[in-house]
């Protein structure tokens, strides 16, 4: 497995698009403000305390297509960590900390360990524990109370665009209905790069709610980088263990 596929798996892991059907929905509130549906957005209770996804995982870039599947476990706000499996054998796993980043694959014989400044020079914007956590629930990779944003009502949707400097833009969409997170977006003009993922498919699990489709595409110039997962099993709040221990023999290397 490509080492550069592993590391896009331990910043994203995320999912499939779903087919839309065409329905009639209420039009978004045109006098709604931005502090109301920011509001709203946080009122969407997402409580838990440990969180086990298994999905099917495609990635595409301009060389090759893989399809794996992936377990996630995730302990909040505390740790991460995700098994990429090939017809049922482990391929390679990355733990994730709010301190640490580690990882590493087998068909290299490889592995990483470091903090977030690597992965966040490689993907070319900031990155944390908190950010990844968060695009893993579908949850807004900002702490959206601490910004300042212009508002856009678009079909179903309302947009937000963060005031921020010139070279950086983001931007975020939510339903009309349940301020769930339809779509964040995170430009960089000067680097040509844009990353954008899309949530669908939210489900209910009691009080807390989880999109079980996700869409990634990350663009770097002309490169295109695009992963697909679809969350098929979804359980909260069981006892979970988290193994993580790096093979002996495996070569240490450096992200640059």
């Amino acid at each position: 497995m490509n080492k550069y596929l592993v590391i896009i798996f331990v910043i994203f892991l995320i999912g499939c698009k779903s087919k839309s059907v065409l329905v009639d929905k209420p039009k978004p509130e045109t006098g709604i403000t931005t502090t109301n549906i920011i509001e709203n957005y946080y009122n969407n209770k997402n409580e838990f305390s440990t969180l086990y996804i298994k999905s099917n995982v495609q990635y595409t870039d301009e060389k090759q297509t893989q399809s794996v599947t992936a377990e996630i476990k995730i302990k909040k706000d505390k740790l991460i960590l995700v098994s990429i499996r090939f017809l049922g054998i482990t391929m390679a796993k990355a733990l994730i900390t709010p301190t640490s980043v580690s990882y590493y694959e087998k068909i290299n014989g490889d592995y990483f360990e470091g903090d977030f400044s690597s992965l966040s020079q490689w993907l070319g914007t900031d990155l944390d524990f908190n950010k990844i956590q968060n695009m893993l629930l579908g949850h807004a990779i900002d702490n959206l109370k601490e910004g300042k944003y212009t508002q856009t009502v678009m079909d179903q949707t309302y947009r937000l665009d963060a005031i921020s400097n010139e070279n950086t833009k983001k931007t975020f969409y939510f339903d009309n209905q349940n301020f769930n997170i339809k779509k964040q977006e995170i430009t960089q003009i000067l680097e040509e790069r844009m990353f954008q993922a899309d949530y669908s498919n939210y489900k209910s699990f009691g009080e807390i709610i989880l999109p079980l489709t996700i869409n990634i595409d990350a663009y770097q110039k002309s490169k295109k980088t695009e992963i697909n997962l679809n969350y098929n099993t979804v359980t909260f709040n069981e006892e979970l263990s988290f193994p993580y221990n790096v093979p002996d023999g495996y070569t240490r290397i450096l992200i640059k």
